[in-house]
Formats: C-alpha cells, sequence, structure tokens
C-alpha cells in the first residue's frame, strides 16, 4: 500500500480561498508601497553561505537551512577533517549556499553588489518567501513571507514620518481601523541606561523592562536586581514605571529623567520631531504611541524603533515593526550607509482580519458563471457564448463534462453550490432556439430568461 504523502513540519498548503486572501492582503500592501514611491526588488531564495553565516548571531545561524553541494559532495573532505567532527569545517565543505534566513540581510548584500546602479536614497520593497530551521508552533513557520520596505542612504528623520503614514495608510486599505504605531529610540533606551549606571547591561535592563506589561513592576525589579542593576540605579528608574498621558507628557517626563545624558535627550528630539510631523499631518485611523519599554532588535537599531498592534480586543502578537539603523552594509565593506526599514506580519495580518470580518465577501470567487453542458452541440455554442463573457473579463467556465440524464446536471449544480459560484446559465436546445439565456441565481434560486446583452450586464 502506498505511503500517504505529507508535507515537511512547518511548512503549509494553501487552498483556493486562502491564496485568494493572502493575495489580497500582498496586493493591498504593494500598491501603498508604489503609492509611496518604493521600488519592488528581487533577490535569490538562496545565498551563498558566506553572505548569511555570521549575520544573525549564533541561534540566528543555527536557525538557517544549509543546502548540500550538489554531486559527490564529501569529496573535498579530507579524512582528518572528517575525523575531527567539527561542524563549522564539515558544513564549510559540503554546503557552499543556504536558503535565506530573512529579506534584510540580501538587501544589505545588494546595495552593496549594486551600488553603482542604484539611486540614493533607495527606496525599495520586497515582498517573498523566507525559510528557518525553526521549532514550528502556533504562528511560528519555517517557510513565511516577509513584506518589507526600507530607505537608506539618507539620515533624514522624515523617513521615519513617511513609514508612520504608511503603516497607517496599509491598516486603512485593509478596513482594519484602530492599530497602533508604538514608537521608542534606542538613543532613549541608552540614555536611560546611561543615568542609571549601566551602560554595560543595556540588554539585560532593557529585555526586564520590555515585560513591564506581562510580570508587572516588581518582578521586573527583581530581575533587574539579580542582572547586577544597583537599588540605586532601580530608584532612579521610578517614573518610567507609573509613566503615563499622552505623547507629550510622556515626552516631558523623559526630560526629567534624561537631563544629564546627551544621547537620550537626543533621541528624546527625534522622537518630537516625528510626532510634531504626525500630529501636523493627521493619520487616518491608526495612533501613534510612545512605549518607552519597546526595544525590539536592540542590537541592530539605532534610532527610531517601531512595533504595530492589533486593534483592543484582538488577542494578536504585533503585526508590523522596524526602525532606523545606521550600518546596514557595512557587514560588506560598504560603511556610513543609513537606513530605515519596517515589515509587515502577513500571517497575522491574515489571522487579525479573518476574526474580525474584514476580508471582501467576494475575494474567494473563483468564476462568476458555470455553463451547464447538455451535449456537444450546446457544449459548443455555450463555449463561443463563454469565450464572450471572458473578453468582457467575466470569470466564466463550461463544465466540461455532458449532463446526459437529471442526476448528471444536479451533480453540476452541486459542483457550482461547492465552489460558490453566484450564477449559472442552463443552455438546453429551446435555449440555442431562441438564441437565449437561462440565468439562475444560485443563492436566490431566481431564473430568468435573457439575451446575451441583458446577461452581461447582470454578471457585470
Amino acid at each position: 500500500m502506498a505511503q500517504k504523502p505529507s508535507i515537511p513540519k512547518g511548512t503549509r498548503d494553501f487552498n483556493a480561498e486562502e491564496v485568494a486572501k493572502r493575495s489580497y492582503i500582498m496586493e493591498t500592501i504593494k500598491a501603498q508601497f508604489q503609492v509611496f514611491g518604493f521600488q519592488p526588488i528581487e533577490t535569490p531564495s538562496f545565498e551563498n553561505s558566506d553572505t548569511l553565516m555570521g549575520k544573525y548571531g549564533d541561534e540566528g545561524d543555527r536557525l538557517i537551512f544549509k543546502i548540500l553541494n550538489s554531486g559527490d559532495y564529501l569529496k573535498k573532505i579530507s579524512e582528518d577533517e572528517y575525523s575531527s567532527r567539527s561542524e563549522n569545517v564539515l558544513t564549510s565543505k559540503i554546503s557552499e549556499k543556504a536558503l535565506r534566513y530573512d529579506l534584510t540581510v540580501p538587501f544589505a548584500r545588494y546595495v552593496v553588489q549594486h551600488q553603482n546602479d542604484i539611486e540614493f536614497p533607495f527606496k525599495r520593497y520586497q515582498i517573498q518567501p523566507v525559510w528557518r530551521a525553526d521549532r514550528p508552533q502556533k504562528g511560528r513557520f519555517r517557510e513565511f513571507f516577509q513584506c518589507d520596505a526600507d530607505v537608506v542612504g539618507s539620515q533624514s528623520l522624515f523617513q521615519e514620518v513617511e513609514f508612520v503614514q504608511l503603516y497607517d495608510a496599509v491598516f486603512s486599505a485593509l478596513k482594519l481601523e484602530g492599530v497602533t504605531i508604538k514608537i521608542n529610540n534606542r538613543k532613549i533606551l541608552s540614555g536611560i541606561a546611561e543615568v542609571i549606571g549601566a551602560q554595560d547591561k543595556l540588554i539585560d535592563f532593557t529585555v526586564a523592562l520590555d515585560k513591564l506589561d506581562k510580570i508587572g513592576e516588581e518582578k521586573v525589579k527583581e530581575e533587574m536586581r539579580g542582572k547586577g542593576i544597583s537599588e540605586e540605579g532601580i530608584e532612579k528608574l521610578q517614573p518610567l514605571f507609573t509613566l503615563k498621558g499622552d505623547f507629550g507628557d510622556q515626552i516631558e517626563s523623559l526630560k526629567t529623567i534624561l537631563s544629564t545624558s546627551e544621547v537620550g535627550l537626543k533621541g528624546i528630539d527625534e522622537l518630537e520631531f516625528i510626532n510634531t510631523a504626525i500630529s501636523t499631518l493627521e493619520l487616518k485611523t491608526a495612533k501613534l504611541q510612545l512605549d518607552v519599554t519597546l526595544a525590539r532588535g536592540l542590537n541592530y537599531y539605532t534610532g527610531a524603533i517601531f512595533e504595530v498592534s492589533a486593534p483592543e480586543g484582538v488577542k494578536m502578537g504585533s503585526i508590523g515593526g522596524g526602525g532606523r539603523y545606521d550600518d546596514l552594509t557595512g557587514i560588506f565593506g560598504l560603511k556610513d550607509m543609513s537606513g530605515v526599514g519596517i515589515s509587515f506580519g502577513l500571517d497575522r495580518i491574515y489571522l487579525v482580519l479573518e476574526e474580525l470580518n474584514l476580508f471582501p465577501s467576494t475575494i474567494a470567487e473563483s468564476t462568476k458563471v458555470l455553463f451547464i453542458n447538455f451535449g456537444d452541440k450546446e457544449a459548443m455554442y455555450s463555449l463561443g457564448t463563454v469565450t464572450k463573457l471572458r473578453r468582457a473579463n467575466i470569470k466564466a467556465e463550461l463544465f466540461p463534462d455532458a449532463a446526459v440524464s437529471g442526476k448528471q446536471m444536479k451533480k453540476q449544480m452541486n459542483y457550482a453550490n461547492r465552489r460558490n459560484i453566484p450564477f449559472v446559465v442552463i443552455m438546453g436546445e429551446e435555449e440555442l432556439q431562441s438564441e437565449t439565456f437561462t440565468l439562475k441565481n444560485m443563492a436566490s434560486g431566481e431564473q430568468h430568461k435573457v439575451d446575451f446583452k441583458t446577461m452581461l450586464d447582470l454578471l457585470k
């Protein structure tokens, strides 16, 4: 007996309805990327291993899918190398390529490789799949799409302003109202660490602070003590734990806390600029909110940090994120190339739209009208009509097999119902003689005899 086929863990098949809904999200995002002047690029699914390895830290390196060299991949390994069982040595010999882990490092490679052909500042968007050898779990897959937009070659804060507007434009176009765009600045976090005398514990401090809304003030303080942050330093943080009010109120409180930190005050200036610009320009449906506990990608971001959360009442992690980085291309030798970028979480956005019933009702409609097949003569006439409808951009098709009995006609009707085809055309001998069509609405059950022009108007 043949073994039932399966797919690798952490990957998915998508049916026609799911593909249509995913495409709707991606096309909506893509349309706004283009409105904002971003240019599309694509990079290969796999890169040379040395392009990817060492760019994501030890944990990231372990999650990169390596590709075995073709042919006799053990040929280059000596007996001593094989006996050593050194993972680094063996891997470098048998695998020279790897599936991309994200779109950011390939983008950095692209910019460096094509720097003489690119006009800076360079605004690019990219919507492609990536692969991670992660442990599959709910909402985490080994193969998934990333939807990224970046600008490199400019330090202007107007880029951050435009990205806030871009988030707002995309979620407004998806009818997903009430999202919150959280913003922080790496310089503020560095300034706070400086004020409390914990510059060398910046990561430990921010990881603990990031848990404030999850575990509460006392547990955060306890974790900071465990990481070696002094009681005096924790005392200086007290205003952060009770930081309230709107954007402006929080900024004023931060100015007091960071009054002795030059880098912290610089971060405040940057946030004030962004907030003032957004307040003047106004957002359609999103809300910009300062969140000093936001610390995603701290090893990577150098300025603004973004994270987008779903509307209140929807339990979901972030549906977007990004920030400013000062030296993206430095890993490939091109120094001082500042940039800022954001991404959209396709899978999570899908789940939120599904939960809130925000997908258009017609999104999964693949065919508008199905012509019932009564035999060769009727089918040939029907196919001519189907051809004219298709040329008028109406999704139409003819059932391929003839119904020689009432049971087989019912089968064709059931086929239309199962595929959610809203209309069927019954084209029998009588219709053929009168050059008319019996158009049936599958939802209401109503049917009418119409000429071609009337049918075309109704289907449009």
